[in-house]
């Protein structure tokens, strides 16, 4: 069974007179971890949106495990661009908010869950600090400890490195990855960097137009454990002009 289902979805914004997402139908299995890729304003995140219950579907309907998504709560992580860590708590305060709101845990297992979260990416030791006290790759980690709290299987990740700069964007593409072959969560990850896409994701679903009707998926042939030398080889190269090629017509169009 798929953990994530799209049917027939479509999504108008007020005062615009047509549908950016239309008619949009998409399955992702268990484990998986799919890039989306298209430029910016395409529609990318409203369908992360839809998907998390900020936007609710014109038409259509989201299933996360079989389950409506209507009917649930807490069935997805949702990661945006910024970290929105709470600049007035401290790193553990603000990894404590997705356990504060499911309620379902006392302050000693808060406190126990959240230093192995901050262990696990790296973090140890950093409960009390405060965000501005951590560099951006440290508050990024941050941010998607938090993010795995949450407890779901299913995380959306919407181009959470945008911001950071080059050296310590590829560094956190290489964490997250060894994150992914350890937990296998299903990995959704927005972005518009091709290379980022296809180091990170088994495929890359490629939005060609605007409206989204469909998404393309191209599967990357790369091997685990992957290294960032494996995107110079001749396949990959060919396969990274053919993503830009898209990405251009689409610019053009």
């Amino acid at each position: 069974m798929s953990v994530l289902s799209l049917d027939r979805v479509s999504y108008q914004y007020p005062g615009e007179d047509f549908d950016i997402i239309d008619g949009l139908s998409l399955e992702v299995k268990p484990g998986a971890f799919h890039c989306i890729l298209g430029v910016s304003g395409c529609g990318k995140s409203t369908i992360f949106r839809m998907i998390n219950g900020l936007l609710r579907p014109k038409k259509g309907g989201i299933r996360v495990n079989g389950v409506p998504i209507e009917a649930q709560k807490h069935y997805c992580g949702y990661m945006p661009q910024k970290d929105l860590l709470f600049p007035w708590r401290s790193v553990g305060e603000n990894l404590a908010l997705p356990l504060e709101i499911q309620r379902r845990l006392g302050k000693r297992e808060q406190r126990e869950r959240i230093e192995a979260a901050l262990a696990e990416v790296g973090l140890a030791g950093c409960a009390d600090k405060r965000p501005d006290e951590l560099s951006g790759g440290m508050r990024q980690r941050a941010a998607f400890a938090r993010t795995m709290l949450a407890g779901s299987d299913l995380l959306l990740l919407d181009e959470p490195f945008s911001a950071l700069d080059y050296l310590t964007r590829i560094s956190m593409q290489e964490w997250l990855l060894e994150q992914w072959q350890r937990t296998r969560k299903t990995i959704l990850f927005i972005t518009h960097d091709v290379e980022e896409a296809l180091f990170l994701s088994s495929s890359v679903l490629v939005v060609e137009e605007t409206p989204v009707r469909a998404l393309r998926e191209i599967h990357v042939p790369l091997e685990e454990p992957r290294s960032r030398r494996d995107l110079a080889c001749p396949a990959m190269i060919e396969l990274r002009e053919n993503l830009i090629g898209m990405l251009r017509k689409q610019v053009a169009g």
